[in-house]
């Protein structure tokens, strides 16, 4: 479905707080099933009193309000989320784009269950330079570390630790 509203990218106000909040939380039980319900429910207050405010955060937003947002800490993606209801229109490629033109190098760290959002980032030219097995609240969820542009001569994903 593609989205007919004008969107913009802007910075983002206090006044997000609670929509972005919102739009993390129904992104991430979405793209992160295999998380606990308590993680999530923690980790959404931990969003709205640290993160969102405390990070360089870009919000796009159409004619109804925010629909998703990336939050940078320097050239490291601490989070790009969109809607669900507004996925697939090319809202997350937006803020991808911007937040490359303002960085010129990126990195990020994806969960290596979540297949779209690794594809989505290899579609834009995103390489996994690193895995690891454990996710950073000691949980058995791999990471991949990806970054744009790639090393040189390094395009896959490294394989699971022996």
């Amino acid at each position: 479905m593609k989205n007919e509203h004008h969107i913009v990218i802007r910075p983002f106000e206090a006044d997000d707080n609670r929509r972005l909040t919102e739009i993390w939380y129904a992104a991430s039980r979405l793209s992160h099933p295999f998380l606990p319900e308590d993680l999530l429910a923690r980790q959404r207050q931990e969003i709205a009193e640290k993160y969102l405010p405390q990070t360089e955060t870009w919000v796009a937003v159409d004619d109804n309000g925010p629909i998703g947002f990336i939050g940078l800490m320097d050239q490291f993606i601490g989070g790009l989320f969109v809607a669900p209801e507004s996925q697939g229109a090319g809202i997350g490629s937006m803020l991808l784009d911007h937040a490359f033109a303002l960085k010129g190098k990126l990195a990020l760290e994806v969960y290596a269950a979540n297949h779209r959002a690794v594809a989505f980032y290899r579609r834009h030219g995103f390489c996994g330079v690193r895995r690891r097995e454990t996710d950073d609240n000691g949980l058995p969820h791999p990471l991949i570390l990806m970054q744009k542009p790639c090393p040189a001569g390094q395009r896959t994903t490294p394989a699971p630790s022996a």
